[in-house]
């Protein structure tokens, strides 16, 4: 045994089986050196405080070309206060290279029991997040070792990259649920969650309210695509107009029940897949109620209106489904899955690009706060769990703060000459004056 210098181990020859030449200072490290001459730091030492029941480890550092004899020796004195201390560092190596990557552990968080409560949307959205976002950027990587600048770097690839910010903002908050369902189950040894200091993207809100002139236009383009059939465009000018339909056949119909899904849609404002997986068993024309056995915000009652009455009256009864689909009546019958085709040609007939399905929940919830309809009331209608949830609608509210603003914009205009003053209204909010005493 001697000091391990750089000089004394580079004097150490090869033998015919690997050895290790312990340091005379620092007992428990050394320098291993294999039968083809290739020489590395080495650390050992007793764990659990030592004793000799204790199992022996055994830990490399590097090998002389990565580290000096003095890094090296700095090395194995850290260690081996730690295994003063109580640690066993080689033991925590050998269980992190064991603990589960990303990959391994989301098909348990997207289990359908894995949280009480979720819904199966959600946990199809929670699957598309994985599959096309998360599991290609850091999906290799050790759920323990993740950090938040890896997901902030995810983030900023969707948002600003991709130019889809809400996508990103959804994402991370995907990635919040995981690792605190992982920390909570002890799927994931970490004390942290990495995705809750990642700043979102500000999002602009995208709700859009339909004017009475744009309800009109959706009317009459959903009439014509029932009746007569919406027109094909074609272009006389490319070389393929010549095998188009001729023009008295270029017209297509859409089918009863996706007109009367769409209409149903403007008038109760329910949720697309809310239309969309009714039942008839949910449907009570008696009393002008559907009864939801699961929605969005759990079980949930709707009521229905004189014209969407009449419209499910009318409505033909193909299968156990109100919007009947194609597999209809059939053993396998199934939900629609979706609206788009005939939403679009409706939309695109009726100038209304850009328009969702989702606007016509809006635009039913801003004719009722128009109107005068208290927003409780419009969130029991919608079905809102949060009453937060409807404030959004409050600015399109006919309350007193609107009243007494045309109130005293009309009087401002009748002073300069420009308009009459408007009628009285006993609900215009007077200021009171306080009078001295």
């Amino acid at each position: 045994m001697a000091r391990l210098t750089r000089t004394f181990v580079d004097g150490l020859g090869r033998r015919d089986r690997t050895f290790i030449e312990w340091d005379d200072d620092l007992p428990g490290f050394g320098v291993r050196v294999t039968t083809t001459g290739a020489k590395s730091w080495v650390v050992q030492y007793r764990a659990a405080g030592g004793g000799r029941g204790a199992p022996t480890r055994r830990m490399t550092l590097g090998t002389l070309a990565t580290l000096t004899s003095e890094k090296a020796r700095g090395g194995a004195k850290d260690i081996l206060a730690t295994v003063r201390l109580g640690g066993d560092p080689a033991n925590d190596i050998a269980k992190g290279r064991e603990a589960p990557t990303i990959k391994e552990l989301a098909p348990k968080f997207l289990r359908a029991d894995a949280k009480v409560g979720r819904k199966a949307s959600t946990l199809a959205l929670y699957s598309l997040y994985f599959k096309v976002h998360i599991l290609p950027a850091i999906g290799s990587k050790r759920a323990k070792d993740v950090t938040d600048a890896e997901i902030r770097k995810l983030h900023r690839q969707i948002g600003i990259d991709a130019g889809k910010p809400s996508t990103a903002n959804r994402v991370v908050a995907t990635l919040s649920g995981f690792f605190a369902w992982g920390t909570k189950a002890r799927e994931i040894d970490r004390t942290d969650n990495p995705a809750r200091t990642v700043d979102l993207f500000r999002e602009t809100s995208r709700e859009r309210y339909l004017t009475t002139e744009e309800l009109a236009r959706l009317g009459a383009a959903l009439r014509e695509a029932e009746t007569v059939g919406l027109p094909h465009l074609v272009d006389e000018t490319k070389s393929t107009a010549k095998h188009a339909r001729k023009p008295e056949n270029r017209r297509t119909i859409i089918d009863p029940h996706s007109a009367a899904a769409i209409r149903l849609l403007i008038l109760t404002g329910a949720r697309l897949r809310e239309i969309l997986h009714l039942l008839w068993t949910n449907v009570d024309l008696e009393r002008g109620m559907l009864f939801l056995d699961d929605s969005k915000t759990g079980r949930k009652p709707i009521v229905l209106n004189a014209p969407a009455v009449q419209i499910l009256s009318a409505l033909s009864r193909v299968g156990q489904f109100v919007i009947a689909g194609r597999s209809a009546g059939t053993e396998e019958e199934a939900p629609r899955t979706d609206l788009h085709r005939p939403w679009r040609a409706i939309t695109k007939r009726a100038d209304l690009q850009g328009l969702r399905i989702h606007d016509l929940r809006h635009t039913h919830a801003s004719v009722g706060a128009g109107a005068g309809v208290g927003l409780p009331i419009i969130g029991a209608i919608l079905g809102h769990a949060d009453a937060a949830t409807t404030a959004k609608y409050a600015h399109l509210a006919n309350d007193p703060v609107r009243r007494a603003s045309e109130r005293i914009g009309g009087d401002n205009a009748a002073a300069m000459g420009e308009a009459p003053p408007p009628p009285p209204d006993s609900n215009v909010v007077v200021p009171m004056v306080r009078v001295r005493q």
